[in-house]
């Protein structure tokens, strides 16, 4: 495989070592692969993150690799964003992965394919793996366009990545203006991305960095490439995750995979797909119903100077009761 992969990795051999064999597999000719460091104040990670680069070590085929390994602990945020900067001071497209997402072998094709068919098509942004539709909204041909852009798994170029910008500099102005409600269409979307967007703003560096390359795809009014059918599997849900926890229910979780077929059938026509992004919007996007009353309810009591009872005392009152 001729297009360069990139591989993220942190602190988790396991799931790393189950990415590398699919790699492995793919056999590309050149392997970027980003590391942070431990956080001195986690009891073994430091070890942790030395297993895991040494998964890297593996490399048996003929590949050339290139680390970016972090002495300090940048967190998510800074080591993914500022790790993807460097791959693409480097090469001109990659494919990207991270350490908890196994990706079908044909995503590999998939994404050569089409980084070199759309690669001068500044429409497109990026080629993802991972469709969220559950088998709804199929096309009868081998992908369709989206706002969305999912990073579990997934391929784009430098020209796309150079309008990327940790801190979203430009979201004070986009929320003045509203432009949020031009690009959406839907007010329920607006009061979801304002949200997500202002939390980002408000704390560029946290543990996120995927957010901000949605608002860098919505600002550029750019679409992703999502396949018919479904190509990763998040494995990473456990103690160990940085996003999710194994109490947590996400359905798009450990997702099963499928082969893509080749010869790839394009598209006629480069438009997003309305349906399906209604779908995604309200299944992997949408905010339940509960989550809507206790935002409200944090709005009434902020107002009335009120500062809601913390979980503990709140299950100790109820517990009283």
């Amino acid at each position: 495989m001729k297009t360069p992969v990139t591989f993220i990795i942190f602190k988790r051999p396991e799931t790393t070592e189950k990415v590398f064999e699919v790699i492995r597999q793919a056999q590309p000719e050149k392997l970027f692969v980003i590391a942070d460091g431990p956080r001195n104040d986690r009891e073994g990670e430091a070890e942790k993150c030395e297993a895991t680069r040494s998964i890297i070590e593996k490399v048996d085929w003929n590949c050339e690799v290139i680390k970016n390994y972090s002495d300090i602990n940048l967190g998510c945020a800074k080591r993914v964003s500022s790790g993807i900067n460097w791959v693409f001071e480097n090469v001109e497209e990659s494919i990207i992965l991270e350490d908890d997402c196994i990706p079908d072998l044909t995503f590999f094709r998939f994404s050569e394919e089409l980084l070199e068919k759309y690669r001068d098509d500044t429409r497109i942004a990026s080629i993802t793996a991972q469709n969220c539709q559950f088998g709804r909204n199929a096309t009868n041909y081998s992908y369709y366009f989206s706002r969305y852009s999912h990073c579990w798994g997934w391929a784009t170029w430098k020209r796309a990545w150079q309008h990327y910008d940790l801190y979203i500099k430009l979201w004070e102005e986009v929320k003045a203006t509203n432009i949020l409600s031009d690009i959406l269409l839907d007010s329920k979307a607006v009061s979801y991305w304002n949200k997500v967007f202002q939390s980002i703003y408000e704390n560029p560096t946290g543990i996120t960095w995927d957010y901000q390359w949605t608002f860098t795809c919505f600002m550029q009014s750019a679409l992703t490439i999502i396949p018919n059918v479904n190509l990763i599997s998040n494995i990473g849900v456990g103690a160990d995750s940085t996003h999710f926890t194994s109490g947590e229910d996400f359905s798009y979780i450990n997702m099963a995979t499928e082969a893509i077929q080749f010869p790839l059938k394009h598209p006629l026509f480069i438009t997003r797909n309305t349906q399906a992004d209604n779908f995604v919007q309200d299944t992997v996007y949408g905010e339940t119903t509960l989550q809507i009353f206790k935002q409200k309810l944090k709005e009434v009591l902020k107002s009335l100077n009120i500062k809601p009872m913390k979980k503990a005392e709140s299950s100790l009152n109820l517990n009283h009761r």
